[in-house]
């Protein structure tokens, strides 16, 4: 693929491309007939975001929009933000500062805490707040923003990453640099014990997942408290054989799996597994973070610092000081960022729960036409993969992994445990694989994806929509000295219009995916439309070159310029 791609890196982009998205996440909220607008809000996991309501976000569409321009356009007058803050924060009305504050809750905290100090007490207003805010620089205000109400998730504030090892917002902007650990430590100077979480009645857990009782407290802390749309339409409902399969991989480490309790009630976690993973040519030992969630009564609590502090804590001490993490929201500093795209299965249920919109000047019945797929498959010689295929499959896919910048590094167990279904056809089945066998019985190509739930709330019709996520895949046709990307192009169509077939077949609703990997070379021609989210990609004590995110600087499909991201996080 390309090298000449440039990362779409809105974190670094001056703040009327940070807040122009805020707009244009709305405004895409319809999709029109042409394919060419969102199939349906984008989401999925924090590691951070959800399945968010655009049919609902379409009824006010017009009201949001026009605040939301309204803010863009006080922030974006001027050309050179960083120097006019002050003025734009001036410029802003008092609601303006109010939506501006709610999309980042970190910040909102610290200027809460600000208002109390100056005050003396909980009254601080609005008044105060955009004084906070002139006083701040752009990166400080971008630290943790959201670019649309439901990414919405404190992810610790500008203060707390300001002391951490992380790019700074600006590093690498003009010219390249040499890529390496930002820190280098010795295990010996690490502590051996927690950090007090300075709240009383609250203490540090390791939860043991082995056990059902703890793997119970986990799923329901996840499934009340995790991600959540800003309408509150739809939760992600993660299932304990998901959490056993995304927390339990080869080399899972139970000191990974911390927990805060209060009382007897679990009510913070952060997890962490063991990962190799390669940016361009290096290998490195690190840590893949997820799940971090925190209570809803306690998010004033500022728990999101000490889970992070404390999860690094107990990495380090195993001689790991590299971790990869993504986030719905802007953090310091994005290695990559990528796009949602959503294809529709089942688009009458989709329409009902308020997930898709009809388009203006369309019928259900057309749209349930253009959304359909055929019964059966057309790919000769595809099949389930079995446990005889993981050393193959792994082999295809470290070559066709090796084609991007960013990626894990698969042991065979690695293969074995993210791809094998190993459940049977149940309602427990978390992954499905694929393989295409030739007529040498050789595999020369394989698809995957797995299965996350989000519960509908309020719903009298449906309580779950059936989301499948594209997983890994590769195929011998994108292995080719020179790329062809011609070849690619048609191979992958066959093999994701064949996985659409299955996973109707399995009963899902909608079809979700990132612009990574070689996706751009198949998303729309599949009638994959564009979702309203983004997934930024952080590399933790770890300076590095942009990585590019297969969408261009106004976050549409670039299929001239490849994702660099290899990497699939749950």
């Amino acid at each position: 693929m390309s090298q000449e791609s440039k990362a779409v890196d809105p974190a670094a982009e001056q703040a009327a491309e940070t807040l122009k998205s805020m707009s244009e996440a709305q405004g895409a909220a319809v999709e029109s007939e042409d394919d060419s607008g969102p199939e349906g809000p984008a989401s999925a996991g924090d590691s951070t975001a959800a399945a968010a309501s655009t049919a609902e976000a379409s009824k006010k569409k017009g009201k949001k929009v026009s605040k939301r321009k309204k803010l863009k356009d006080a922030l974006t007058r001027d050309r050179d933000p960083q120097a006019e803050i002050k003025k734009a924060i001036g410029g802003l009305t008092p609601q303006q500062i109010s939506e501006l504050v709610q999309l980042n809750p970190a910040l909102a905290q610290e200027i809460a805490a600000e208002n109390n100090a100056r005050a003396g007490s909980s009254s601080g207003g609005v008044a105060d707040a955009s004084d906070i805010l002139k006083t701040l620089s752009l990166e400080d205000i971008m630290t943790g923003l959201a670019s649309s109400g439901k990414n919405v998730k404190d992810m610790a504030s500008y203060k707390f990453w300001s002391t951490q090892p992380v790019m700074k917002f600006g590093e690498s902007q003009d010219k390249p640099i040499e890529e390496g650990p930002l820190k280098v430590q010795k295990i010996e100077d690490i502590p051996t014990e927690p950090a007090p979480l300075g709240v009383q009645g609250f203490d540090w857990v390791t939860m043991d997942l082995t056990q059902e009782s703890q793997l119970k407290e986990v799923y329901e802390l996840l499934n009340g408290h995790y991600v959540e749309d800003d309408e509150a339409m739809f939760r992600f409902k993660y299932s304990t054989s998901i959490l056993q399969w995304a927390l339990m991989p080869p080399g899972w480490k139970k000191e990974w799996h911390v927990g805060i309790r209060g009382g007897k009630s679990l009510c913070a976690f952060i997890s962490a597994v063991p990962v190799q993973m390669r940016i361009r040519g290096k290998s490195i030992k690190g840590s893949e973070v997820n799940f971090m969630v925190v209570h809803k009564k306690l998010r004033n609590k500022r728990l999101a610092p000490v889970l992070i502090k404390e999860i690094t804590r107990r990495c380090n001490l195993e001689g790991v000081w590299q971790a990869i993490h993504t986030a719905g929201i802007v953090l310091p500093k994005p290695a990559s960022t990528c796009r949602y795209y959503h294809r529709a299965l089942n688009w009458q249920k989709l329409w009902e729960v308020g997930f898709s919109p009809l388009p203006p000047n369309s019928k259900p019945a057309y749209q349930i036409r253009k959304y359909a797929v055929p019964d059966q498959t057309s790919t000769r010689g595809l099949r389930e993969m079995q446990l005889k295929d993981v050393g193959a499959v792994q082999s295809l896919l470290k070559r066709y992994l090796d084609k991007f910048e960013l990626t894990p590094e698969f042991t065979s167990e690695d293969v074995e445990h993210w791809l094998l279904n190993k459940n049977g056809k149940t309602g427990d089945q978390v992954i499905w694989s694929y393989v295409v066998e030739d007529a040498n019985k050789q595999i020369t190509d394989f698809f995957s994806f797995y299965c996350l739930e989000s519960s509908v709330i309020n719903n009298q019709k449906h309580q779950v929509v059936r989301a499948a996520y594209l997983f890994y895949y590769a195929t011998e046709a994108g292995l080719t000295a020179p790329f062809d990307p011609k070849a690619t192009k048609v191979r992958l169509n066959a093999l994701i219009a064949d996985a659409l077939i299955l996973a109707k077949r399995y009963k899902f609703d909608v079809f979700n995916a990132l612009s990574l990997m070689h996706n751009g070379l198949f998303l729309e021609q599949q009638k994959f439309g564009p979702g309203d989210g983004q997934l930024h990609y952080y590399v933790f004590n770890y300076r590095l070159n942009p990585i590019a995110g297969g969408v261009d600087k106004k976050n549409r499909l670039d299929e001239d310029h490849l994702s660099g991201v290899g990497f699939v996080m749950l």
